[in-house]
């Protein structure tokens, strides 16, 4: 497949994804890692530490597209997923959902933008079907 269409399976290509990283702070790196350049600052990465010793971990992302947000924070070997939307500025609702239905909400998201994004299609792409990550 060379091209993201609105036909493409965004559940199977979340379970791609999660077969692919059972480690879910590789799951989140990976997630990051492609798409900073597409999502610049509407991505915000919090990483482990303290103030005197950063890590490289990651132990939170958030991801901002349109009216929606969406979140993810490590605890412990858990992973919190929400997804909230907003209008007008203000949060109007916050879904905890888990991480396949989370990875699914955000590739459709994705998906939207890419409809009139270059950067966004090639970033779905690779996350969906391998690219040059």
């Amino acid at each position: 497949m060379t091209s993201m269409d609105d036909s493409y399976d965004l559940n199977m290509a979340a379970a791609m994804l999660r077969s692919n990283s059972t480690d879910l702070r590789l799951l989140l790196k990976a997630l990051c890692e492609e798409l900073s350049d597409t999502l610049g600052d509407r991505l915000r990465v919090q990483r482990g530490g303290s103030r005197f010793k950063k890590s490289e971990a990651i132990s939170s992302v958030q991801i901002t597209m349109a009216s929606d947000q969406f979140e993810a924070v490590i605890d412990g070997s858990d992973l919190r997923c929400t997804v909230g939307h907003f209008s007008g500025g203000i949060r109007i609702r916050n879904e905890n959902v888990d991480v396949n239905v989370w990875i699914v909400k955000l590739l459709g998201a994705l998906q939207a933008e890419a409809a009139h994004s270059d950067t966004a299609r090639q970033a779905l792409e690779n996350l969906v079907i391998g690219g040059n990550t």
